[in-house]
């Protein structure tokens, strides 16, 4: 099944800075429905297209929804900044 929605980029501080869209909470509760089965550690495994470009990572839940991390390469690639609205396409799973 795949999923479509918008989500803000966020900047999560640690030793070096994350960065991720927040998923609308809507959104997370029915991806966690599709992700039974496969959800790990409460990760869900996920492919995900932006803008053209598709990669494969793990949702993180956080506060009562999920996070999507962006990997650097992906986002400097499509040039993402901090506080974009995002339209994002995801598939839960490993992919094929």
């Amino acid at each position: 099944m795949d999923f479509e929605f918008t989500g803000p980029v966020i900047e999560w501080r640690g030793p070096a800075p994350y960065f991720f869209v927040r998923i609308p909470e809507d959104d997370s509760e029915d991806i966690k429905f599709a992700a039974k089965g496969v959800e790990y550690w409460g990760q869900v495994p996920v492919v995900v297209r932006i803008d053209g470009t598709e990669f494969t990572t793990a949702l993180f839940p956080k506060d009562g929804a999920y996070l999507l991390p962006l990997k650097d390469a992906v986002r400097r690639a499509a040039r993402i900044e901090l506080d974009e609205e995002l339209v994002v396409t995801l598939r839960v799973g490993r992919g094929s």
